[in-house]
């Protein structure tokens, strides 16, 4: 696919990059590359091939949720300078 001037200007609009005219050349026979590798890779053959989340075999690397007792509220609120029943109160700093 023959990558034109038009083109890359319109690429360079939606990634809102501004590109020298002097540069404009050299990019488009760079994403003309880009795009002649990307006819390689579609020419494969991939039907017997599984799709992959990662390239290493991941399962779950989180740990699982464990329900804990939290800490004790009137403690934590007990030195505050401000406080109703369930949280620091603190100055209005935005209108």
């Amino acid at each position: 696919m023959k990558i034109t001037e038009e083109m890359v200007d319109y690429v360079s609009v939606l990634s809102r990059l501004k590109l020298p005219e002097e540069e404009k050349g050299p990019m488009a026979a760079e994403l003309e590359k880009i795009v002649s590798y990307m006819d390689v890779l579609n020419g494969l053959d991939t039907s017997g091939i599984e799709p992959l989340s990662h390239v290493f075999p991941l399962k779950n690397v989180l740990r699982e949720d464990a329900v804990a007792p939290s800490f004790d509220r009137d403690a934590l609120l007990k030195g505050s300078m401000g406080r109703d029943e369930e949280a620091f109160l603190v100055p209005k700093t935005v209108e």
